[in-house]
């Protein structure tokens, strides 16, 4: 493996001869068959492109009728009524695993800029929690520790479609997936069962279960190669493209022994719905803000994922809150907090063993939801919901009572996508924005709506139509809020005006881009 960039003082305590080939033989092993699902990808983006639509598998018909259940589940992994989410800088890792949340998903993908620096600092700052030997000292003086009891380190990976630019097999960049995978599994697996856990992780962007059998097959070769018994690793799926949805059965049986829940990806999912049918003039959602989770495809889908789930014994695992509590506004904050309590409120009593937040004072929040509604049990998979029939029309119904597309509603999404591709082009994948943590799945909502928008000519609740001269008058204004926001000090060193290059890329091709993130990765160092 070759690697192209310069490895820092303390990089290559990590970046090891031993490790590097560890991930080379994951690289060769699988390589092929990752292209040929990416490929697959594409192939079905076709169909859809051509008036398809998704249904469940008919070929696959015999797993979902069949009785099975998936691999017992680990004693730590058992409760999981609050996961907190967030990137692996040095602090977030100490807040994360200090925030009282039974679980807490270190995320190298959505929440996270794939700087190379971002990157090997993460698996360094995850080394060092679990060895208790991390500590951060804030600009002002102020020290963090760990605590003596700290949430279940959970990690994500990178999705199949990216890659790692920095580590090259035979002079092509390897996959992101099994880079970041095999980094923290080569150096951890041993340390974490030798302090009573194990190697778990969450999966992102699944599309398929051929391309969870491919992740399978990592886990099989990995464990095989350190010498470790199969079913060692665990992990959680996330729900998140329609696609998938449509196959939450045989994804958990694909990963029958090492599989412990799937998540309901609630903000990937929608972005999903624009992407795969982007080119459909039939299905065009509203504003964000009106996509709710009580909306019928969304419904649908979050009740399926918990019949599913409980039906094979694994756990489903709720939706992000997003909020981020204000220091400065209480209306704010009491008004948000209602709207957080209200949906996890609604996701304990539908049969979900557990929800995420995107920050530490949302814990006591969904705590106390889900503690109302298991009381002392870990979790409620006996709740089978047999009752329930969610069809595939269910999953494809679209139509939102009295919802439209605005002007502020596009204007929302230009100025939050600007400022998030900003913070991300300077190293921050999660960012706060008018007190929602938006990270790169809240982006692509934003985008791939103007696009949609544009190239269909949405009406707009006004009358108006959306075209991109509208659009353009649209981002020309948000930019000048948004230099008045920064400050004539500040605006200077942002990276807004590549942001904007970026989104107008993004938002005016004739071509959908699938990720931002892949046209995004070449701005980066």
């Amino acid at each position: 493996m070759e690697l192209t960039t310069t490895v820092s003082p303390g990089f290559n305590e990590v970046l090891t001869t031993e490790a590097l080939q560890f991930i080379e033989k994951l690289e060769r092993e699988f390589h092929a068959r990752r292209l040929d699902l990416l490929r697959a990808r594409v192939l079905r983006q076709e169909e859809l492109d051509a008036g398809g639509m998704p249904d469940f598998l008919p070929a696959t018909r015999h797993i979902r009728a069949g009785e099975w259940q998936v691999a017992p589940i680990p004693a730590d992994l058992q409760n999981r009524r609050v996961e907190i989410t967030g990137p692996t800088d040095r602090k977030m890792v100490i807040n994360a695993l200090n925030s009282g949340a039974n679980v807490f998903m270190a995320d190298f993908e959505d929440a996270n800029s794939p700087t190379w620096n971002n990157m090997i600092e993460g698996h360094i700052n995850l080394r060092d929690a679990l060895e208790r030997a991390i500590d951060f000292t804030s600009p002002d003086g102020k020290r963090y520790s760990l605590n003596e009891r700290v949430a279940v380190l959970m990690v994500r990976p990178r999705g199949w479609h990216l890659t790692e630019k920095h580590a090259l097999v035979d002079g092509k960049p390897i996959s992101a997936s099994l880079f970041d995978f095999g980094l923290y599994f080569f150096h951890n697996a041993r340390r974490v069962l030798e302090k009573g856990s194990g190697p778990y992780f969450y999966l992102p962007k699944l599309e398929s279960h051929l391309e969870a059998r491919l992740w399978n097959d990592v886990f099989n070769f990995a464990q095989d190669a350190l010498s470790l018994p199969r079913g060692t690793i665990k992990v959680t799926v996330l729900i998140e493209t329609i696609l998938a949805a449509f196959e939450m059965e045989e994804i958990l049986y694909e990963l029958r022994d090492h599989i412990a829940g799937l998540n309901a990806g609630r903000w990937d999912y929608i972005f999903s719905i624009i992407k795969k049918f982007h080119n459909n003039p039939n299905i065009i959602l509203p504003d964000r803000s009106q996509i709710t989770m009580t909306v019928p495809f969304m419904r649908a889908y979050t009740e399926l994922l918990v019949k599913t789930c409980h039906a094979r014994g694994a756990h489903a695992i709720g939706g992000m809150a997003a909020f981020i509590p204000s220091r400065k506004d209480s209306q704010v904050n009491e008004t948000a907090l209602a709207k957080v309590r209200a949906d996890k409120q609604r996701e304990s009593t539908d049969g979900f063993d557990g929800t995420w937040v995107a920050h530490p004072d949302l814990v006591p929040v969904a705590a106390q939801a889900f503690d109302q509604v298991l009381q002392d049990k870990p979790h409620q998979k006996e709740i089978l919901r047999e009752d329930l029939q969610v069809e595939a029309g269910n999953l494809l119904d679209f139509k939102i009572e009295n919802a439209s597309v605005t002007e502020a509603g596009a204007r929302l999404n230009i100025n939050v996508a600007l400022q998030y591709l900003d913070a991300w082009l300077r190293g921050s994948g999660a960012v706060g924005i008018y007190n929602l943590m938006e990270a790169a799945a809240t982006a692509e909502i934003s985008r791939a709506q103007i696009w949609q928008w544009i190239h269909h000519h949405a009406p707009l609740a006004d009358g108006r139509k959306m075209t991109a001269e509208l659009y353009r008058g649209f981002l020309e204004e948000e930019m000048g809020k948004i230099r008045s926001q920064y400050g004539e000090q500040a605006y200077p060193s942002s990276r807004i005006e590549e942001a904007k290059q970026l989104f107008d890329r993004l938002t005016l091709d004739t071509s959908f881009a699938e990720f931002l993130t892949l046209p995004a990765y070449d701005y980066l160092d």
